[in-house]
């Protein structure tokens, strides 16, 4: 239906002005014109009445008392609905979910009663997938022949604001589960722990947390001690001296501890803070440990350790940055023949080894340069000249003012008796010699496999040597022109060169 032939009536009677009233025609101007007065409505020419109710609402629907769609207009300035002049002549239930089939029919009886007041109701449109959308339509009756004017309001903003609003919640709810999990976690571990445990606010200086085994050496409970501050459970110390006291030694690079008094019960503690950072708040972790407990700790600690180097079976030997002995075990002497310490210390480690300098040379800077070689294969030579195989690693202690090498020799010539004389065999080189067997003579065969195993000697020692052909050279007991010959002979100098 056009929207200049939509009837409009008034529920007294039409508009007619034959029909006005006493006082609505005082209100008439002299050009007959009839304003706003008293609840009264203007006359409305035809040709605006569409694009009035249009505006006034985002969708507004006609339809018969059949629910038959007679026209349906569209807000101009309302961009999200589409062409929908296909709804025309159609019952609108086929433009309705099925939840919001019986709203409509049950607003619909309602409206139909006289001097029923109908209130709005919300229905959800789909046109199968095309589109679906929820609309909140008001009810007025425009006509004698039974046409019922729904004018609705777009739904889709607030629905998408309250599908925002629940998954907001839902995302607070997953989190506060999360963090009450994290605390639950947290707790447990502070229970489970024997060790004594402090959680320090750097700005305030009071207790954010503590573990039972903490509040027992201030001498008062988890719930008294918690808030309070740090410095008041002291003996003699100020809130700023404390604070500022844990926090050099948090960020010194020993990292030494701070020996506090409580004042409870008199009992001297070293705290050992640890400084971080927990939403922008600066914090302090400090442990506390009693300075008996700290004696016996460090007192095992170092009996323990000089009984594994005086006693164990491995050699262990101390060396400076070149390679110098400092200090050695009686297992090591056992190994050389040596009969006492004084006899070698000061002695450059590599006069004891088969490849002398090459290998020391080989281990250090390995060491020196990864922290660690754990396992380099070679002959250690005693002071009578007897040599035994034997398997080293080296560790690179990074002392600012003593750095230091620390050996650790073991005899493998034992082992080396009862291995089976079968290895396996990975090398694809060592493999295809293998293959051969049966295709070719044994002189063959054994000039293939002195080639390969040539060639695996010679990258193994340039890769220990890092690529130093002088010393790769020295390793194999080869000139240097002769390395350089069958670096070239296998294809192998162009690769080390780059």
């Amino acid at each position: 239906m056009p929207a200049e032939d939509l009837p409009f009536r008034r529920r007294e009677g039409g508009l007619d002005g034959d029909t006005l009233s006493s006082h609505e025609r005082q209100n008439m101007t002299t050009r007959g014109t009839k304003y706003w007065s008293s609840g009264s409505i203007p006359l409305i020419g035809p040709d605006m009445l569409g694009e009035i109710i249009a505006r006034a609402s985002d969708i507004s629907i006609v339809i018969s008392e059949a629910g038959t769609v007679l026209s349906v207009l569209i807000n101009p300035d309302h961009s999200g609905f589409s062409d929908m002049t296909q709804w025309e002549g159609r019952d609108i239930r086929d433009f309705l979910t099925p939840e919001s089939i019986p709203k409509l029919e049950a607003q619909l009886e309602r409206f139909m009663v006289e001097d029923q007041d109908v209130r709005a109701i919300e229905l959800n449109h789909a046109d199968g997938e095309a589109f679906g959308f929820p609309v909140r339509y008001t009810f007025q009756s425009i006509g004698p022949d039974g046409a019922i004017l729904m004018l609705g309001r777009d739904l889709r903003p607030i629905a998408e604001m309250q599908q925002q609003l629940v998954k907001a919640q839902i995302a607070l709810e997953r989190d506060y589960e999360a963090q009450r999990e994290y605390d639950t976690r947290f707790r447990v571990l502070m229970e489970a722990t024997s060790e004594a445990f402090v959680f320090l606010s750097q700005s305030s200086g009071r207790i954010i947390e503590i573990n039972s085994a903490a509040a027992a050496i201030f001498g008062a409970s988890v719930e008294e001690l918690r808030g309070a501050s740090f410095a008041q459970e002291l003996e003699g110390r100020r809130k700023t001296e404390v604070v500022s006291g844990l926090v050099t030694s948090a960020m010194s690079d020993s990292q030494q501890s701070m020996e506090l008094m409580t004042r409870r019960k008199k009992r001297s503690v070293l705290a050992k803070p640890t400084a971080f950072r927990a939403s922008g708040e600066r914090m302090l972790i400090v442990r506390l440990l009693s300075a008996e407990d700290e004696e016996t700790v460090t007192d095992d600690l170092a009996e323990n350790l000089s009984a594994l180097y005086q006693e164990g079976a491995e050699a262990i030997v101390f060396t400076d940055s070149d390679g110098l002995i400092r200090s050695a075990n009686e297992s090591f002497l056992n190994l050389i023949d040596a009969a006492h310490l004084t006899k070698i210390k000061g002695r450059s480690l590599g006069d004891f080894f088969a490849r002398g300098a090459v290998d020391l040379k080989v281990l250090a800077d390995n060491a020196r340069r990864v922290g660690q070689m754990r396992i380099y294969a070679t002959k250690l030579a005693s002071e009578f000249g007897s040599q035994i195989a034997v398997e080293i690693s080296a560790t690179w202690l990074d002392h600012p003012s003593n750095p230091a090498i620390v050996f650790v020799i073991r005899d493998t010539s034992r082992a080396e008796a009862v291995r089976k004389t079968k290895a396996s065999i990975n090398d694809d080189g060592v493999r295809s010699v293998m293959e051969l067997v049966g295709s070719a003579s044994l002189k063959e065969i054994v000039s293939e496999t002195n080639d390969v195993v040539e060639k695996m000697c010679i990258e193994t020692a340039v890769e220990l040597t890092r690529n130093n052909r002088v010393a790769a050279a020295e390793m194999l007991g080869l000139s240097r022109q002769s390395l350089y010959v069958k670096l070239r002979k296998y294809g192998l100098l162009s690769r080390n060169d780059s």
